[in-house]
């Protein structure tokens, strides 16, 4: 069993009631209890003109990595996402593998810890919430200081629970 966190975010529709929906299928793959952060507003990143939600969730999964991104990429479909979306389009719902244990994994089709996240507020923030003493298994950071490292953005946190 391993430990893994995935990035929930959606900046089309009914941005809550898909993260919602994204809440209960990862409660549905989850070996043990989600522990899922707060609802954070983000502005875009890239070209698209409209916020985010944003969120992080920490699951526990006997799933090999490659299983866990299809079954991911399979729920995305399923709400509506379209399969081949450009990078920085809005998009419907986007579930991301941050951290799987303390693997490290630089393959075709994953890479874990996922190459972004340290640069974005809009995942470390809600991570920060559920998992503290979590450091990169790569650089040896710890979350504080990628963090303190990463650009400024406009995030805030909702009252929004998913």
């Amino acid at each position: 069993m391993e430990s893994v966190i995935i990035a929930a975010g959606s900046n089309l529709g009914d941005r809550h009631s898909m993260l919602k929906n994204a809440g209960t299928f990862l409660e549905t793959i989850s070996e043990a209890p989600v522990q899922k952060s707060s609802i954070w507003e983000s502005e875009p990143v890239g070209p698209s003109k409209y916020t985010f939600l944003n969120a992080a969730a920490k699951i526990t999964t006997d799933a090999e990595p490659l299983e866990l991104l299809f079954a991911l990429k399979e729920f995305e479909q399923k709400m509506g996402r379209k399969k081949d979306s450009p990078r920085w389009s809005p998009r419907i719902l986007d579930l991301d593998i941050i951290a799987f244990g303390r693997l490290v994994i630089h393959g075709e089709s994953l890479i874990i810890p996922h190459p972004e996240y340290s640069r974005r507020r809009f995942v470390l923030m809600p991570m920060l919430e559920i998992t503290q003493n979590w450091y990169d298994p790569d650089t040896q950071k710890s979350l504080q200081e990628s963090l303190k490292n990463a650009p400024d953005m406009r995030i805030d946190k909702t009252n929004l629970s998913w």
